[in-house]
């Protein structure tokens, strides 16, 4: 057979094969514990995309290396649509990111500072103040080297100038136990998984880390006016499969957790957890993808960071 002629059989068999995709459950691998933002963010999509493929869709926790070992075991499983990662920037690295093709973005939103309740500061001004006449005694929680959470924080320490200690947890949700018992801090972390705490008062958010006021959180200052001009972080969360998956069984993915993100109840529920839905063609979260890479591999070159 002609390579053209083959192709195009490829190609004509992997959209025969979407049209019936999934006749069996499909797995969203979570690779950290429960309680932090991806967790929360496959668990609102599952329902709803059992909905709509009529199968059951089972998410999983699979924590450990700061996401890592949970990437890897999606990235080791059939290419074939029905193992999925739901990653974050901790999950997903320079060094990983070829063994993935991108679905699409869930959410892109801002994270916001949560201090407990002991710290002796009520906004950012007082924060920085407070770290300055206490060099290196204020400690920080993150989800684990190299996420989302420590590259926000190592963003804010360079800009205002000051010094933290670092504390990484194997996820969002042990940093957040600990940060809710008084064991460390400061936390930057995902709306959804920390405003419950701060409504109940027993958690402080000193403001969003977005360019501009989180839709969500409109009574919250950004950290740029709240004292550190120009600073801005962004948390991800987004849908991935092996890198070998048909492009046709992507698209479908994409669509179907697109159309999902677009129901009126999943973004109602979104953004009263702090999270901005997002959704986008795999090619645009593939262009995301590299565009973040590339912020964030400087800064973690400056302060010696490296994933595990």
């Amino acid at each position: 057979m002609k390579l053209a002629s083959f192709v195009s059989a490829l190609l004509i068999a992997g959209a025969a094969f979407s049209q019936n995709f999934p006749t069996k459950p499909v797995h969203i691998i979570v690779p950290f514990p429960p309680g932090g933002g991806a967790d929360a963010l496959a668990r609102l999509m599952a329902p709803k995309l059992v909905e709509l493929w009529k199968q059951q869709v089972i998410v999983e926790n699979k924590p450990g290396a700061s996401g890592h070992i949970g990437a890897d075991f999606v990235a080791q499983s059939p290419a074939d649509g029905y193992t999925l990662l739901m990653s974050s920037t901790a999950s997903l690295t320079e060094k990983n990111v070829d063994q993935f093709a991108p679905v699409t973005l869930v959410s892109a939103s801002p994270y916001v500072l949560t201090a407990n309740p002991k710290v002796q500061a009520t906004n950012v001004r007082e924060l920085v103040a407070l770290a300055k006449a206490q060099p290196g005694r204020l400690t920080y929680g993150s989800s684990g080297t190299g996420a989302a959470s420590q590259l926000s924080a190592e963003l804010f320490k360079s800009m205002a100038r000051i010094d933290l200690l670092h504390v990484p947890y194997k996820g969002t949700g042990q940093a957040l136990t600990d940060l809710v018992a008084g064991q460390v801090d400061l936390l930057f972390a995902p709306a959804q998984a920390v405003m419950s705490h701060v409504k109940a008062g027993k958690l402080k958010a000193l403001a969003t880390t977005g360019e501009k006021r989180a839709a969500a959180l409109p009574d919250l200052p950004t950290v740029a006016e709240a004292g550190v001009p120009g600073y801005a972080a962004v948390g991800w969360f987004g849908l991935l499969a092996p890198v070998a998956t048909p492009k046709a069984i992507v698209a479908q993915l994409g669509r179907d957790a697109n159309r999902v993100l677009g129901e009126r109840e999943v973004r109602e529920r979104m953004e009263t957890l702090g999270a901005e839905p997002a959704g986008n063609t795999p090619e645009e979260f593939a262009r995301f993808i590299r565009d973040d890479q590339a912020k964030w591999s400087k800064l973690m070159r400056e302060a010696g960071i490296k994933p595990e």
